[in-house]
């Protein structure tokens, strides 16, 4: 397993590059970018100004504005933005390099985790992403776990009762659960429960109270969970429903195996049948989904409903840095979640060998 895994860690690296460069090489691509976005701001900042000029109405400022704005704003707006200004914002943006330096200084400053400095925030990413961390990962970690929770022993308990009134009617539950998106239920959440039309039971804004600071540290953690109970909530009720069904549909694939029958004719009990050798095989499918589903909890699933809740979290920055052009903002969190990907990739390994300890990598690799 060791000889496995340092294989694995090694492959992170071209891994990494790879999709990093993909990446660079569609933005590069995309029409816009930051200094396009700075000159259309600077235009229409432009434009603004000399029509708040030409209204003053005072004899000097109508002078200076027909003298010198008439032959200065007026004609640069016509002709464009001054070709020195451009060759600046350009520097101030690192677009003064050929693209494939300016992915190589990327690489090598990621490298060691320097993820530079936003464009628009003028704050280092790195400590952008540790500052949101704490909303995304509370919103993902809570959600997963509630969500593995619900659907795991749903799935079994309708795999083993397949067909009976109690299959119908989860079955019924879960077709809801799957056709109302998220945000929907975040709605229907806050117009019954946080003061929309009804009862004000739980908060509207934030992870904390104002006044968390003042509290004990009990009073903390249930403020921090009242908060969490509404947007986890809304979460769960939209991911729980594809899990569930997955985890039944593997587990009826294994009962109907022969092995299953085999052990039945053995003498062994239901219980021993179904968590001694159904469960492991069944699992494997369910287990092999769990990088990829707390990513995408984690990072993107969560993005309207922090609008909705008022949290900012990684995928609120990941939006606005998507709308504003903000490169080493995207870049930086793209690197971010492939990394953590990564990793957690190889952890389902480990968790398949924990599940399963018949399954030898090293063995398959060979």
């Amino acid at each position: 397993m060791i000889a496995y895994l340092a294989r694995r860690l090694l492959l992170v690296i071209p891994t990494l590059v790879g999709i990093m460069l993909a990446n660079f090489i569609i933005v590069q691509a995309a029409p816009g970018g930051p200094v396009d976005l700075m000159i259309a701001r600077i235009r229409g900042q432009a434009g603004e100004a000399t029509a708040r000029l030409g209204g003053t109405g005072a004899a000097e400022t109508g002078q200076r504005t027909g003298a010198q704005l008439g032959r200065e704003g007026t004609t640069r707006a016509a002709r464009g933005v001054d070709p020195e200004l451009i060759k600046q914002l350009e520097k101030q943006f690192g677009f003064d390099q050929p693209a494939w330096k300016r992915f190589l200084i990327m690489l090598r400053n990621y490298a060691v985790f320097d993820l530079g400095t936003s464009f628009y925030r003028d704050r280092p990413v790195l400590g952008l992403l540790l500052e949101k961390l704490p909303v995304s990962i509370s919103l993902g970690l809570w959600t997963t776990l509630l969500v593995y929770l619900v659907s795991i022993p749903l799935g079994i308990a309708k795999a083993t009762r397949d067909g009976t009134p109690f299959d119908v009617w989860t079955s019924g539950a879960i077709v809801v659960g799957y056709a109302i998106p998220s945000f929907l239920f975040a709605i229907l959440l806050v117009v019954l429960l946080a003061g929309g039309s009804f009862v004000k039971w739980f908060p509207l804004r934030g992870l904390t109270s104002d006044t968390w600071a003042l509290m004990s540290w009990w009073q903390r953690a249930a403020d921090y969970l009242w908060h969490l109970v509404l947007p986890v909530a809304a979460m769960v009720a939209g991911g729980f429903a594809g899990l569930a069904m997955l985890t039944k549909n593997s587990f009826l694939d294994e009962i109907g195996k022969h092995y299953v029958a085999t052990a039945r004719a053995k003498g062994l009990t239901r219980w021993r049948v179904l968590y001694g050798h159904v469960f492991r095989n069944a699992m494997l499918i369910v287990v092999s989904g769990f990088p990829g589903a707390l990513i995408g909890i984690l990072f993107t699933s969560a993005l309207l409903i922090e609008v909705i809740f008022s949290l900012d979290g990684l995928g609120l920055l990941g939006f606005e840095a998507a709308v504003n052009r903000d490169y080493p903002v995207m870049f930086g969190t793209l690197y971010i979640y492939t990394l953590v990907g990564l990793v957690l990739g190889i952890i389902t390994d480990f968790t398949y060998v924990l599940i399963d300890p018949r399954i030898d990598f090293e063995r398959r690799d060979t």
